[in-house]
Order: structure tokens, then C-alpha cells, then sequence
């Protein structure tokens, strides 16, 4: 749908959340949009994708846009979301939970999410992510846009501040090789390696080649002894 059409069409919209008065609200609130026809509702992820599974079995129109809460029972919304946008490509999910931490944005928009707000938004913020999802853009949360951005510029620590190279020589590292015998492995010059060995124990804020191999246990980059 084109976001012109998207403007003037009627929007059918599922509501998918554990809790009756939420649904209850939204569907309340649908109603005094005329743009918005809400179509259906679950009362978790299981319930939600049973139901479009016998919308399409019957040939009933499908919604076209599902708004999905995260922390549910049965079937939460990440996994709804991977299993709505897999079986009904056309569908999009716009997820509308309480909960805005990074991790859980990643998994909700890697799942497929077109959207993602937080059940503290602004009315007039839902229809604007609904009519965004249904022209095929996606709308994040200005709290959740803002935390992904702190986050992105933030300065990496740990294993994520390490490069490709130093990350093969943590692995090598813990796995008992000597600086020579790590050059040997990666076609490199001893002093080289004693380098990238240097470096990475910096990043880390590490004393010692074992704490550096216990650190690679901890995080299961080998298995441990």
C-alpha cells in the first residue's frame, strides 16, 4: 500500500495483548478514527496467529496491520511477530509494549516488526506507526529512537570493542598457543601477534593471558576444559 492510500484507506487492524483493557482501549480509541477498522483481537501470540492461519483458511480479508504486545502468555510477541511476517508477508506488525530495552527493539524489528512503541505514547503516535506500517515504512518510539542512538554512539567495551583479528586471537589465546604459535596460525609475524595481544588484553582491561582465557570460557567462545 502507498502511503497516499495508506492515508485514505481504511486500515484494518488486529490487536493482539494479554490484557482485556488494553484491547478494550484500542478498540475504543479505533473507533473514533474513521481511517482505522479494528478486526480482530488475541489474547496472545498463539491466539493471534491461529486466528490469521483461519482468516486465510476462509478466505476473510486479513488485517493489515497488527498491533502486537511483547510479554505474553503461551507465545510472546517476538515470536508472533517472526511467525505473522513469515506466513503473511502483507501483514505488518506494529508492537506496542511497556517495555523499551534495546535488546528487546533488536529482537522485535529482526522478527519483522514495522514498528515499535511503548504503551506510554501519545494516542495520536499509534495511528501515525499504524499508518507508517501500512504505507510499508517503519515508526519507533522517539524514547525508544533515542536510547538505539545514546546506544550506537556509545563507546564499546568488552568483546564488543574487539576487532575481527583480536577476537581470533582471544579464541587462539585461550586456547593455551603461544604468541609464536598464534603468528603460525594466522600467517603473522611473532611480534604481530604479540601486538594484537597487547591490544586486546588493553581493551579488555585484563592483567594476564588467563584471565583473557577465562574471560573467552565465560562467554563461550570455547568450551571450557
Amino acid at each position: 500500500m502507498s502511503t497516499d492510500q495508506a492515508q485514505r484507506a481504511v486500515i484494518r487492524v488486529m490487536v493482539v495483548d494479554d490484557h482485556a483493557i488494553v484491547r478494550r482501549g484500542l478498540l475504543a480509541y479505533a473507533e473514533t478514527l474513521p481511517f482505522l477498522q479494528v478486526v480482530g483481537e488475541a489474547a496472545d501470540g498463539e491466539q493471534a496467529v491461529a486466528l490469521l492461519r483461519q482468516w486465510l483458511t476462509t478466505g476473510e480479508p486479513m488485517p493489515d496491520v497488527v498491533l502486537m504486545d511483547l510479554q505474553m502468555p503461551r507465545m510472546g510477541g517476538v515470536e508472533a511477530t517472526r511467525a505473522i511476517t513469515r506466513a503473511h508477508p502483507d501483514v505488518k506488525v506494529v508492537v506496542l509494549t511497556s517495555f523499551g530495552e534495546a535488546e528487546r527493539v533488536h529482537a522485535a524489528l529482526e522478527a519483522g516488526a514495522a514498528g515499535y512503541l511503548l504503551k506510554d505514547a501519545d494516542p495520536s503516535e499509534v495511528a501515525t506507526a499504524i499508518r507508517a506500517a501500512a504505507a510499508g515504512e517503519v515508526h519507533l518510539d522517539s524514547a525508544v529512537t533515542r536510547q538505539l542512538t545514546r546506544r550506537m554512539t556509545a563507546p564499546q567495551v568488552g568483546l564488543a570493542s574487539l576487532t575481527a583479528r583480536e577476537r581470533e586471537i582471544l579464541v587462539l589465546l585461550a586456547q593455551g598457543k603461544s604468541n609464536r604459535e598464534i603468528a603460525d596460525v594466522l600467517l603473522i609475524s611473532e611480534r604481530t601477534a604479540r601486538t594484537h595481544v597487547s591490544n586486546m588484553l588493553a581493551k579488555l582491561q585484563l592483567s594476564s593471558r588467563t584471565q583473557a582465557a577465562l574471560l573467552a570460557v565465560r562467554e563461550g567462545l570455547i568450551p571450557p576444559a
